[in-house]
């Protein structure tokens, strides 16, 4: 069948239209122009006008009836349907439809229980969800709902649908539910003044309802499910502040925001699941499999309307038209096409179809626009349909607009279980040609996974609970899991869907993480290709977790689906039909046809090592001395042309540089080498050449060339042919290998050749005269560049060009093609589109090759481009012809003997027989290890080396006329093993405190060697020895020195035997942290043996020879070398060896495997930690090597023991314990007899651990002080001291003010010239609340030489705020006292840093939030100091700015200060307390740093015990009670309760104070002045202030000041006294009204107000008090404390 489709004409400019509209213009004008020419009346003109406008508006107003008319007449038959019928819901309940049901019974139902279900939701929001919303904010604790109605009109059910044609097993139903209903809700957040609601709601849909599995059993149906398949329409009406939600705009904002959380709950692909009977499988019901997938094929549009226009409409234009997509909460935009009314997308999208019949592909066309975008049209198209024609290519008629139509093809995609189809599917998406760029590739399968739970994932740091989600990746794909708070074993129950292209090659990957996003608390990665192997194509089980706890693992239910177009039912016009839609281009070929000889080129790498004995060419001194040369080469092969660098001055240079050309394997290609002597001036004189070596017949790989047409000389060059191959999995060999060559040209051998071949474009944009491009296409790789051919004319040009570029790194570089058109004149300067392919995404093709049809960026959308790239790998064949041309040193070989290979063979990957070895059979390996009895049988000899007396002086002074001392040292000698001691500086009594530590087998009969030196600069002299075998080893002794003539060393050694219980590691670790020595050594607490047996299947080099292995041991700092064993991959070694473990959970065993040490072959790791979990601690097995091949395995043996516990004691025990003790010590060395000469001797050193106490005990008074805050406010008529004229005339004052409290000192800022200074300062000290500090305030005037005094006031018991200054003629000064007390209430921090955000103070100073208390109580084990004395200890406290020093004790390593101290904490979460310890202030000892927050989490913010020190010793630790306390200012409890509030007036300030005589029981207000009052009038306002006691329903205290006319800063100074007493004062509140006297009946007359409870005005002390609301924004308070305190 022939279908012709006739394509309308587009819309365009009409040259006769435009000049016709230009006259028009130039006649309306002309009579203008006349009558102004003319001088006519322009009231003629004005009725001509006006003439014209009444005929203009009655011809309007005729072709608007006429039009009605006919649309009327065209649509009668729909006017009369839609006025003569009504809606179903209308109709009486006899009425019947064929396909909605109307359910009358069901409603009355609903109306008589609606009551009662308003009674339930009213209970749930009042108990249930107002507490919780109360709990989730400070600012909604007083939230309350004062009102819930949900009125009487019920929830209506307009009809019931019932599906007949679905699956069986189920029962599936559409409700049309509708609510109109009266609800009434009204919230108060008393707090804020606050009140909001609700007051009617309507909510119109469909929900659909499934009613699944239907069971054999009651109740009949196992669960039900239900859903909205598309969005409801809600409309809320709100009332008080939410009101403004009404506002056009918002409104659509608010309904939208509720809509968004009703939607992900209850619209798809959410649903909501109520399981009817127990052991139902819900997840499969709360998320089922999708019915299908739909392909949309977004083909083209027709006849849109025109939307743009130009001049007003004068033009017309046409449109940028764009396609939106919908099928339920899945979007779809196409790109846009410029300038068109019959665009062409082509586009291609997939979507997920969970319910058919029901859902719908909804389309709206949009002309895209710079503001907002117009509107073109809308249709839906059933995805029933779609279901039941598998395929439908139609044009659909777009409605709401007077044209245009959209073409699509639509496919239904079945869901297959099985992998049956999966090749013809991937085969079909190949051959599928999306054109647009902005279309995903086509999709064979998709992933369903259901995420259920997990188990004991491990804890957060500080041992927390975390809240785990879960992140699922494919590909570049991720979705996130909702969030489970506080817990390891969450239930997400979440589903996802991804869509697939190749399921063969891809994976999922699933990150467990804390709810920041930071934390990783597992992973799990599962390869798409094991469900292609499982049966039904789904895994349902649990998966472990990698890089998670031993226990964690997570619960997954994945299912994959091939996605299949059963062709076989298409329609055959359909499958025309869409043939001819999507052939409207013309056929062209699907790949590249490039020559059989395209990308068969290799590499020849060129090392250009060094030259020998070359001709001097520079002379000196007319030639009379001869010079030398500084040569350089050039290198000619294949057209190209290298040239080296310059080597100043010599005549065997040293190049080392390597060159890279790219040759054929044709034949006749030569080498040509040429040397010249670079000079300045002339030409560069010749050396010699070289010529003749073709690199593809035979290859010299290393050789010495002779120069020829010179007297002498030779060059060394290294020629390589490097074949290249299509295999991807050598590219890092490729890469490992490139990364250990350098050269001095800084070359970098290159990895890969990228060979290109463009063979033609099509679809190519016109150029802007309407003509054909002359076209040509540029191509780059790094810093290469190729140019092709300029084709003739033409929108399809062909070249048929090949390139090449070498490659450093595939996995960085980009490949740039760009489409230019050729300009005679310019060039290539107008680019047409553009190319990139990453050279890494061609790892990822069959065969390293990608050629197909690709989009042009930049272009117009059909703009495509055809060419091949295909990526050779460079083959690592390293053979023994082939050497390392970085090491010139090897001794070359001799051109006869030197081994040659030919290109050919070397591209046809064939290898010469004498490189290839037959490969061994396999041989049986062991299971286990076999070492000699005697292993592991070591045990551990521990050496103290204390002190030393009486050693010989060996310094003389003055010529030995003065005997001076000696600088002692020890040298140990044990089994071989030696030891030295650090040295003693002029020291006869030397003490070092040092332990060493040697493994031995228990023998008797060894020898221990002691020797001690002086240190001198030149030769080092004697100071004695001591020799003796084990058998006479005494445990803790004084041993004589020998050859001289005094002195004696004090030794213990302890023998410590061995053990495998890993239950005495804690205790073992525990005793280690108490001991710390001079030599910072640590003690051992367990044994290491490791038995290295043997290895297989190791790597060959890269020679290709077998390895000559040798295995490195490494733990910590000690390393180990087994023997290199002769060439072969599978050696045995069979040695043994230990190492000293410190800490076995953190220690790690690393075994390096290489070939002669030189070459790695592998490596193992294995942490110590995981030998505590075998059974005996005992690690036998074979274990694969990281880094080598698969196979490469090694068999060792590791075995820890712990060191074995014991404890000394010398209590008054009997002798026999004590031997037995001894004994128990040295049983393995059977020296039980040397415990009775221990009794014998004297008293062993006490190692028994000192009783330590576990807290501070700080006196009781320790942290009882509070903050007493003082606010210099302003002074008032000063004295005036500085004179003017000589004193005739006088000046004024700079004064400030001194403050003095306590012995701390304040000193206020100068204020220059002004006798009524204004300082608005505050100052903060820390006293005990029983303290009487005497206040002494005095003011100076600051002058050049010595500043004059101003007055002074003290103040002890009565704290007025302003205060007369004493011994001077005039002056007061204004001060407000705060006593700031603290509490241990941590919830109370949020609302004190909320309050000094509000505070600001002219000397910049922040009020503090808390104080912290700290108590130095003591110090133990402290570090010897470097002279090996004790050190006299001192701690530095700092926090902030402010620092503590506490006394220096006597020496003594374990100090006690039992000191208190105090600071000032800003902001407790931001600060940290350092304290530092040293040694007389001149040596560390040890620091430690305490952030304040970590005070917050703590019982009553209190931290009492035992710390580390940091640069200490590691058993270094410090007692001291650190305490916070937070400052309990009143000014908290007002913003608590809302008395004080946080936001800002504009309407200006009002400055009141307010003393209360509770002996007189009488209240005073003082109205001083206001600020800053807002008028809209220039004049100014007439103001008075109004006073009044609430409650004070007769306005009985009422009171009022004057009136002050046309003054916006009025100062009244007016004061009023109220009579009541204390209890009455706290029931009462302050209600402060300023009024305009002058204002009209109409307006209001209060300008602003405050109300301020006065409970807050009988304090101990007075504070000042900042309120901001509306006008009045500063209250000052002040009290009378003499009468209070009384």
């Amino acid at each position: 069948m022939h279908l012709e489709i006739e394509t309308p004409k587009p819309q365009g400019v009409d040259a006769v239209s435009v000049l016709w509209t230009f006259g028009k213009c130039l006649g309306a004008l002309l009579p203008v122009y006349l009558a102004g020419y003319y001088r006519v009346s322009t009231s003629l003109l004005v009725f001509g006008l006006m003439v014209y406008t009444g005929w203009k508006h009655s011809r309007e107003a005729k072709e608007a009836r006429l039009r009605s008319a006919i649309h009327h007449n065209d649509n009668e038959q729909q006017y009369s349907d839609m006025k003569m019928f009504k809606s179903k819901k209308d109709l009486p309940a006899w009425v019947n439809f064929p396909d909605v049901e109307k359910v009358e019974w069901l409603n009355k139902i609903l109306q008589q229980v609606w009551p009662f279900v308003g009674q339930y939701l009213e209970k749930l929001l009042v108990e249930t969800i107002a507490p919780s919303i109360r709990a989730s904010s400070t600012h909604l604790q007083t939230l309350t709902f004062t009102k819930v109605d949900f009125g009487d009109k019920a929830m209506k059910v307009v009809g019931v649908k019932a599906h007949t044609e679905n699956e069986r097993g189920q029962v599936l139903l559409d409700v049309y539910i509708s609510y109109v209903g009266n609800v009434e809700i009204n919230v108060e957040v008393k707090r804020y003044f606050c009140k909001a609601g609700v007051k009617g709601i309507q909510l119109h849909g469909m929900m659909r309802v499934i009613l699944e599995p239907l069971i054999g059993d009651v109740p009949i149906v196992g669960a039900v499910t239900m859903f909205f398949i598309r969005r409801p329409k809600l409309d809320i009406n709100w009332t008080g502040l939410t009101n403004l939600l009404d506002i056009p705009g918002l409104n659509i904002m608010s309904d939208t925001m509720i809509m968004d959380a009703i939607a992900s709950h209850l619209v798809l692909p959410n649903r909501l699941t109520v399981p009817l009977v127990a052991d139902l499988h819900v997840a499969q019901l709360r998320s089922p499999l999708p019915r299908g997938v739909v392909r949309i094929h977004l083909l083209e549009a027709d006849d849109l309307p025109a939307k743009d226009n130009y001049i007003k409409g004068v033009i017309a234009g046409l449109s940028d038209p764009y396609a939106l997509c919908r099928v339920g909460p899945q979007t779809f935009t196409s790109h846009v096409v410029d300038n068109t009314v019959c665009p062409k997308w082509g586009e291609m999208y997939e979507v997920i179809v969970h319910e058919v019949p029901g859902q719908e592909l909804e389309v709206e066309v949009y002309d895209k626009d710079p503001d907002q975008d117009d509107f073109l049209g809308r249709t839906k198209i059933d995805l029933g349909i779609v279901k039941k024609s598998t395929v439908v290519d139609e044009w659909f008629t777009l409605k709401e607009t007077k044209s245009g139509r959209v073409h699509f093809r639509l496919e239904w995609l079945v869901l297959l279980p099985n992998t049956e189809q999966l090749e013809q599917v991937l085969q079909r998406n190949k051959n599928l040609t999306v054109s647009s760029k902005t279309s995903d590739p086509p999709s064979a399968a998709i992933l369903a996974v259901y995420l259920d739970k997990a188990e004991a994932l491990p804890m957060k740091k500080g041992n927390k609970e975390p809240s785990p989600m879960v992140q699922l990746s494919v590909q570049d794909i991720t979705r996130e899991s909702r969030t489970c708070w506080t817990t390891i074993n969450p239930e997400w129950e979440d589903a996802f869907t991804f869509f697939i292209p190749d399921p063969r090659k891809q994976s999922i990957d699933i990150q467990v993480k804390d709810n920041d996003r930071i934390q990783t608390l597992g992973t799990l990665s599962i390869p798409l290709s094991r469900l292609l192997s499982s049966p039904n194509l789904s895994l349902d089980q649990w998966f472990q977790l990698d890089k998670s706890g031993p226990a964690s693992r997570i619960y997954i239910n994945t299912v994959l689906r091939v996605l299949w177009l059963d062709e076989e039912n298409i329609p055959t016009s359909s499958t025309e039909a869409a043939g001819l839609a999507a052939g409207f281009s013309k056929i062209r070929p699907q790949q590249t046809s490039p020559d059989p000889s395209f990308a068969t080129e290799g590499v020849l790498r060129i090392h250009l090592l060094e030259g020998q004995n070359l001709v001097p060419k520079d002379n000196m001194m007319g030639g009379m001395v001869k010079g030398k040369s500084d040569p350089y080469v050039k290198i000619n092969i294949g057209g190209e042309t290298f040239e080296s660098r310059v080597i100043n001055r010599n005549l065997n240079p040293t190049w080392n540089e390597i060159y890279e050309v790219v040759l054929t394997t044709l034949p006749g290609q030569e080498l040509h080498v040429e040397i010249f002597d670079k000079d300045m001036d002339m030409k560069d004189d010749f050396m010699g050449r070289y010529a003749g070596c073709d690199p593809n017949v035979v290859v010299s790989l290393f050789q010495w060339y002779t120069l020829n047409d010179v007297k002498s000389g030779r060059v060394h060059l290294v020629l390589e042919w490097v074949p290249t191959v299509s295999e991807p999995d050598i590219l890092n060999q490729v890469f490992q290998f490139q990364s250990r060559q350098s050269y001095h040209n800084k070359a970098v051998p290159s990895m890969a050749l990228l060979f290109v071949f463009v063979e033609r474009a099509d679809g190519l944009p016109l150029k802007k005269s309407g003509k054909e491009p002359k076209v040509g296409a540029e191509l780059v790789v790094g810093g290469t560049s190729h140019k092709t051919t300029v084709c003739d004319r033409t929108i399809s040009p062909q070249w048929d060009e090949a390139f090449y570029f070498l490659v450093h790194d595939p996995r960085e570089e980009l490949l740039i093609v760009k489409v230019s058109m050729w300009v005679f004149i310019k060039g290539w300067t107008l680019p047409i589109g553009s190319l990139v392919v990453p050279i890494r995404e061609l790892l990822s093709e069959p065969d390293l090759v990608l050629d197909q049809w690709l989009s042009l960026d930049g272009a117009s959308p059909d703009s495509q481009i055809l060419l091949r790239a295909e990526l050779k790998v460079r083959h690592t064949l390293d053979t023994p012809s082939a050497p390392v041309p970085s090491l010139p040193s090897i001794p070359a070989p001799e051109p006869e003997k030197a081994k040659r290979v030919t290109a050919t063979e070397m591209v046809s990957g064939k290898v010469p027989e004498e490189l290839t070895e037959e490969p061994s059979p396999p041989e049986t390996l062991p299971t286990h290890t076999n070492p000699s009895p005697s292993f592991g049988s070591e045990g551990l000899l521990r050496i103290h080396l204390l002190e030393a007396q009486n050693l010989i002086a060996k310094d003389n002074l003055m010529g030995g006329l003065k005997k001076g001392k000696s600088d002692p040292y020890v040298k140990i000698n044990i089994g071989g093993v030696m030891f030295k001691s650090h040295v003693i500086k002029e020291n006869l009594h030397p003490i070092w405190n040092e332990m060493y530590e040697t493994v031995m087998k228990p023998q008797a009969g060894q020898e221990v060697k002691v020797e001690l030196y002086d240190k001198d600069m030149d030769k080092d002299d004697f100071l004695g020895r001591t020799l003796y075998l084990m058998c006479d080893l005494c445990l803790f002794q004084w041993y004589t020195l020998n050859d001289v003539k005094s002195g004696r060393v004090h030794l213990v050694l302890e023998w410590v035997p061995t053990e495998s219980e890993p239950d005495r590691l804690d205790q073992v670790l525990q005793l280690q942290s108490l001991q710390s020595y001079q030599n910072k050594a640590v003690p051992s607490t367990a044994l290491l043996f490791v038995y290295m047996d043997r290895a297989h299947s190791l790597p060959f080099k890269k020679s290709g020879k077998e390895p000559k292995a040798g295995a490195e041991l490494v733990l910590g700092k000690t390393t180990y070398r087994t023997k290199v064993c002769d060439r072969t991959n599978s050696p045995q070694w069979d040695e043994a060896f230990y190492f000293l473990v410190r800490d076995p959970r953190e220690e790690i065993l690393i075994v390096k495997l290489s070939s002669a040490w030189d070459q790695a072959i592998g490596s193992l790791v294995v942490p110590i930690r995981e030998l505590l979990s075998k059974p005996d601690l005992v690690l036998d097995q074979w274990l694969s090597l990281d880094g080598a091949s698969p196979d490469s395995q090694i068999l060792l043996r590791a075995e820890l023991k712990v060191r074995h516990t014991h404890s000394y004691s010398h209590s008054q025990t009997s002798t026999i314990n004590v031997r037995n003790r001894m004994c128990h010590i040295v049983h393995k060395v059977h020296l039980c007899h040397l415990a009775d000469a221990l009794i014998q001797t004297e008293a062993m050193p006490d190692v028994v651990l000192e009783t330590r106490p576990p807290h501070t005990t700080p006196n009781p008074s320790f942290g009882t002080e509070g903050v007493m805050r003082i606010h210099l406010l302003e002074g008032k008529d000063l004295v005036a001291m500085d004179k003017l004229m000589g004193g005739l005339k006088k000046g004024k004052s700079d004064p400030y003010v001194k403050i003095n409290i306590g012995g701390v000192k304040f000193k206020s800022h100068v204020i220059k010239e002004n006798l009524n200074p204004i300082w608005n300062e505050m100052y903060e000290t820390v006293l005990t609340p029983q303290a009487r500090e005497e206040i002494q305030v005095e003011l100076y005037d600051k002058d050049m030489d010595s500043d004059d005094f101003l007055g002074r006031c003290v103040l002890t018991g009565q704290l007025y705020t302003w205060y007369t200054l004493n011994e001077v003629k005039s002056g007061r000064v204004h001060l407000v006292l705060e006593w700031v007390p603290t509490v241990s209430q941590p919830d109370r921090l949020d609302q004190v840093l909320q309050l000094q955000s509000l505070q600001s103070y002219q000397n910049k100073a922040v009020p503090s939030t808390a104080l912290l208390f700290v108590y130095m109580d003591r110090a133990h084990s402290l570090p010897l100091k470097k002279s090996g004395k004790e050190p006299k200890a001192g701690a530095e406290l700092a926090l902030g700015k402010t620092t503590y020093r506490t006394k220096v004790c006597d020496r003594t390593h374990s100090p006690q200060w039992d000191e208190a101290f105090y600071f000032l904490v800003r902001d407790p979460k931001e600060e940290m307390l350092i304290v530092k310890l040293s040694s007389a202030w001149d040596q560390a000892m040890g620091s430690l740093v305490v952030p304040i927050r970590e005070l917050l989490l703590e019982p009553d913010l209190v931290l009492d015990q035992w710390l580390h020190l940091d640069g200490a010793s590691p058993d270094s630790q410090i007692l001291l009670r650190a305490e916070l306390k937070i400052l309990d200012s009143k000014m908290v409890e007002l913003i608590g309760q809302g008395t004080l509030p946080c936001t800002a007036g504009n309407c200006g300030q009002v400055k009141l104070s307010l003393s209360y005589a509770s002996k007189e029981k009488k209240l005073t207000i003082a109205v001083h002045a206001c600020r800053d009052l807002e008028s809209s009038s220039k004049d100014g306002l007439d103001t008075y202030i109004s006073l009044m006691l609430l409650p004070d329903k007769t306005k009985a205290t009422k009171k009022k000041t004057s009136v002050k006319k046309r003054d916006l800063n009025p100062e009244y100074n007016e004061r009023f006294e109220f009579d009541l007493s204390v209890e009455e004062a706290r029931r009462r509140r302050l209600s402060v009204s300023v009024k305009n006297s002058s204002a009209s009946f109409r307006s209001s007359d209060i300008i602003g107000q405050v109300s301020l409870g006065l409970d807050y005005s009988i304090f101990f002390y007075g504070y000042i008090l900042l309120i901001i609301l509306n006008c009045i924004s500063w209250v000052a308070l002040e009290f009378d404390l003499k009468e209070e305190a009384e």
